[in-house]
């Protein structure tokens, strides 16, 4: 049965490749560390699940320690004429297979849950729309590499230029939902719950809606991340106060929850990926003029999604 191991073991091979390549072009502290951090990724990816979980744990320590020195930052972004006289030329061409991800993606996790080898299933179904993606990524590659008549070489090149130039930030998002379990576990959603059941009037169905919804968006502004406040707000209060006790619909409630971390993701330096990277790869000369341009988009779709999921939640 297919997992998805064998992606984990490709996407951490092609980090230490990029490792080596940062290395071997090393001539600063700064570089020298940004390869030791890629290293260290690569290796728990590929072998993380082979590997002793205090082995695992310090690999994680010791990324989190050279992050924290400053060395592990954005470098200055770098492109050659020639990659700019590609991107002129293939025009339009370019966007065809940043599409391939999502459409092979969504077709994908459709119909491989449906193929069976010898009446078994061929792939694990809970892991099926993460594989269709994999699949989606490597089609993208090999489509953009034979487009562009890019050397076998090139991903490695390109793929190290963007780490050197994102710099840790690349692994907020899967740091900051790992962080959002740990708050589960630890009850913290309960903690929160306490909290608004003796603040505001949730025996009210649309008061317990808008706090689920306003908590969605605060909680991700200070995560950074929607995936880190969805289990925790969703524990705390989505659950107990809207469906257990009101009768909400919770397919409709979890959906549209995730929109309104979403809104609080639009307007938080927290997610940094999203928000700061950009800003620096664009060169802007306000750091957060993005975040400023996203506040009124923000804002109205927070407003409109609240409206919907009052109406919604308990009628369907």
């Amino acid at each position: 049965m297919l997992t998805l191991e064998p992606f984990y073991k490709l996407g951490g091979f092609f980090l230490i490749l990029v490792a080596v390549r940062i290395f071997g072009n090393g001539r600063t502290a700064r570089q020298w560390c940004s390869a030791l951090f890629w290293a260290l990724l690569g290796v728990t990816l590929a072998y993380g699940k082979v590997l002793d979980a205090a082995v695992v744990g310090g690999c994680v320590v010791a990324m989190v320690c050279l992050a924290a020195s400053g060395y592990v930052k954005a470098a200055e972004p770098i492109q050659s004429q020639k990659n700019k006289t590609d991107s002129v030329n293939l025009g339009i061409k370019l966007i065809y297979p940043a599409l391939t991800i999502p459409s092979v993606g969504v077709i994908g996790s459709l119909v491989l849950t449906r193929i069976k080898i010898n009446g078994a299933a061929s792939i694990d179904s809970s892991q099926a729309p993460l594989i269709a993606l994999g699949f989606g990524a490597l089609l993208a590659l090999l489509w953009s590499m034979r487009m562009t008549h890019a050397p076998i070489k090139q991903p490695v090149i390109e793929g190290s230029r963007l780490f050197e130039v994102i710099g840790y930030a690349i692994i907020l998002p899967q740091l900051l939902a790992a962080l959002g379990t740990i708050f589960t576990h630890a009850g913290v959603g309960q903690v929160i719950a306490g909290l608004v059941t003796q603040s505001l009037p949730t025996q009210i169905p649309w008061v317990a809606v808008t706090a689920y919804c306003v908590g969605m968006a605060v909680f991700t502004i200070c995560m950074g991340n929607a995936y880190a406040a969805f289990s925790v707000i969703t524990a705390g209060i989505g659950l107990p106060l809207v469906v257990k006790a009101h009768g909400g619909n919770p397919a409709i409630l979890a959906s549209m929850g995730m929109l309104a971390g979403y809104c609080g993701t639009l307007v938080s330096p927290m997610a940094a990926n999203f928000n700061l990277v950009p800003a620096a790869l664009l060169e802007l000369k306000d750091r957060n003029g993005i975040l400023k341009a996203q506040l009124p988009i923000a804002l109205a779709i927070f407003c409109a999604n609240l409206g919907i999921l009052i109406f919604c939640v308990f009628r369907f």
